[in-house]
């Protein structure tokens, strides 16, 4: 449990950084508009904070640490969202810059996200498997 809650401590501070760098970077670039920065913050606070906090609480009740392979899970998951956040995080650096990119570079930083979502959701469906064999 102490472990979630360390850990979702760690998002809680990242994501108050992505709100304030999402906040001054647009600020110091004259940017008003949409942009994947401003997603970053709520990301991280429910996929990070809010996550491992609930997860924190299942674990103390019925010990899911303790299945075999959650560590794994724990893991994958963790991977999974810092890659997509770092994803969303270039994706917004460029939109406020006003880079033009090819279509092969927009591809490809679309792609590399998309990893970043495979990885998060295999990481999320393993967690859930293990919870689901810890309360039985």
């Amino acid at each position: 449990m102490k472990k979630m809650i360390n850990v979702a401590f760690i998002y809680s501070i990242v994501a108050m950084v992505a709100g304030v760098f999402y906040r001054e970077f647009t600020k110091f670039n004259g940017f008003v508009g949409v942009t994947s920065l401003g997603k970053m913050h709520v990301h991280l606070l429910v996929l990070g904070s809010i996550f491992f906090l609930i997860l924190g609480l299942y674990c103390d009740r019925v010990k899911v640490e303790d299945q075999k392979g959650f560590n794994s899970a724990f893991i994958a998951y963790n991977v999974g969202l810092c890659w997509m956040v770092i994803m969303m995080l270039v994706r917004g650096v460029l939109e406020v810059l006003n880079t033009p990119l090819s279509s092969g570079i927009n591809a490809a930083i679309s792609g590399v996200a998309g990893i970043g979502h495979i990885i998060l959701g295999v990481g999320l469906v393993l967690i859930f498997l293990k919870l689901k064999k810890a309360v039985k």
